[in-house]
């Protein structure tokens, strides 16, 4: 495992994506604590829930509707109704637009594809 610190991210984007591409872990750091790690999309990653764990987050941040969620994260609505509930999350009454966070929709969409095979 190696780590980076932030202005690495600048100087060594290659490096970090050629690791993470070779299977290895890097920690992330900022004035010497831990930010968070760089880890490989994966199989293993895949199928320990990051497809939950994403879609609770962008439905969180009202991104995507509750029937979305639910289908990125391969359960039923009730399910990931449920599952929001054991988070106290709760459900929102209404849903952002897309077209309402211009600067971010091809983020989100790109997001969309390439998570979209993976899930």
């Amino acid at each position: 495992m190696e780590t980076f610190t932030i202005r690495d991210l600048r100087e060594r984007t290659g490096e970090l994506v050629r690791d993470a591409e070779a299977g290895k872990l890097s920690v992330i750091t900022k004035h010497g604590q831990a930010v968070f790690v760089a880890e490989p999309f994966d199989k293993v990653l895949l199928t320990s829930g990051v497809c939950v764990a994403l879609a609770v987050k962008l439905f969180d941040e009202e991104f995507i509707s509750l029937g979305k969620a639910a289908k990125l994260a391969g359960v039923s609505k009730n399910e990931f109704i449920n599952h929001l509930g054991a988070l106290k999350i709760g459900q929102r009454g209404r849903r952002l637009c897309l077209r309402s966070l211009s600067p971010m929709r091809g983020r989100l969409l790109r997001l969309r594809v390439s998570i979209s095979w993976a899930c």
